[in-house]
């Protein structure tokens, strides 16, 4: 009697706990869930904001395959509150929206210069929504970021966003701007966040005069000479002031951030040719050794000294090229630190002077200088930032790239 007892009672607990969790199974189902793979957030008309949100296409998918492309699906919903728009299209897509695969967050530049601090806060609240997820100001808005974009070299565009950021570490055109970085940043006393800049491809670049080399260099996303079926782009940084977008990052200046922020494995840059002042010289370089940061705060206007090297092998050659000769690579290599000297130097000073946003984190180099957080709280570094003076020292060793020595 008590066996018979002891396996009514297992038997009475095993299905007591599948009444229990059968209905949480099916309701999180993958038949249940609207995956997002990409916000985008704009200005509304009628509402505060204007929510797209762009989902896979899990049926397309299944039934075509992976060889093929799958159109995502991209639907907009005005509302006062991010929140409030999720739930709406909660009830309208008839399934719950799954955050955990989102890649990337837009915000037009619109909304940007307003604050979206809200939306952050709101986002990384979200247990579902990754830190990794990147964050992009678009030029243009930013459901019409999400339609136009189109990647050529994958099928899936939740591949495409995992990815497109990997070019900074051999470009140093656009940073990983991510959603955790920004919220560490806004929180930061010693920092400012920072943002992908995107836009699309349909825009005619402004003619920057014959020194079509440099151009190259100066332009930022909607400004590109490229032309292809992706109709976005990224190229660039937009600079914040706490939440709200102040300024933009051309791709010179977007090397420039990634060189002090040590987030770039190498880049190719064009320096003046020291002996041709019409010139230049096409150079792929790698960072030596880690830039250095050193700041001195016994005044209020900091003074900080940057200090970096690298080694380089040139790229452009012709057919009276001497770039085996030594004194013609020192000739290189001294004109390499002149340029990219003056290159930083401006670069931190544009922050300083005009953001008056330390996006480079630089006041944690600072915080040494203070015996305790309320020290360094009553120095006020956020302010004192736009009084700061520069000396930035490079020190590069440029190779030839030549792979056949003269004989």
């Amino acid at each position: 009697m008590p066996r018979l007892v002891r396996n009514l009672f297992i038997f009475i607990l095993i299905i007591t706990f599948i009444m229990a969790f059968s209905s949480s199974y099916l309701s999180l189902s993958i038949d249940n869930l609207a995956y997002v793979l990409a916000i985008g957030i704009d200005k509304g008309n009628d509402n505060r904001l204007e929510v797209s949100f762009q989902f896979s296409n899990t049926k397309s998918a299944t039934e075509s395959g992976t060889s093929e492309k799958t159109p995502p699906i991209i639907d907009s919903v005005e509302a006062p509150s991010l929140s409030t728009a999720v739930n709406l299209m909660d009830t309208y897509m008839g399934k719950e929206l799954n955050m955990s695969h989102c890649k990337v967050i837009i915000f037009s530049e619109e909304i940007a210069s307003e604050g979206i601090s809200e939306e952050i806060y709101t986002l990384i609240n979200d247990t579902q929504v990754r830190p990794s997820a990147n964050i992009v100001i678009s030029k243009c808005t930013a459901k019409n970021y999400i339609e136009k974009t189109s990647p050529e070299l994958e099928n899936l565009i939740s591949k495409y966003y995992e990815i497109f950021t990997n070019s900074s570490k051999y470009t140093g055109f656009k940073p990983n701007a991510t959603i955790g970085d920004f919220f560490n940043s806004l929180i930061c006393k010693t920092c400012e966040p920072v943002a992908i800049l995107g836009g699309l491809t349909t825009e005619q670049p402004e003619n920057q005069g014959n020194n079509h080399i440099q151009e190259n260099y100066n332009v930022k996303a909607n400004q590109t000479p490229i032309e292809g079926e992706n109709g976005s782009e990224n190229v660039g940084i937009a600079a914040f002031k706490d939440d709200r977008v102040i300024g933009e990052l051309c791709a010179l200046e977007t090397i420039s951030f990634l060189i002090v922020k040590n987030q770039v494995d190498r880049f190719l840059i064009s320096i003046p040719d020291p002996d041709d002042s019409n010139s230049y010289i096409d150079i792929y370089l790698t960072p030596k050794n880690a830039t250095t940061v050193k700041v001195d705060t016994s005044s209020s206007s900091p003074y900080i000294k940057v200090k970096t090297s690298f080694t380089g092998k040139i790229y452009s050659m012709s057919d009276d090229s001497k770039y085996l000769e030594p004194d013609t690579l020192n000739h290189i290599s001294e004109s390499c630190n002149q340029y990219l000297e003056s290159v930083l130097t401006d670069y931190l000073y544009k922050t300083s002077k005009d953001f008056k946003s330390d996006i480079n984190g630089l006041g944690k180099y600072a915080l040494g200088n203070f015996f305790t957080t309320q020290d360094f709280d009553s120095y006020n570094w956020s302010n004192n930032y736009q009084n700061a003076f520069f000396e930035v020292e490079v020190d590069s060793s440029v190779k030839s790239g030549m792979l056949i020595t003269e004989t």
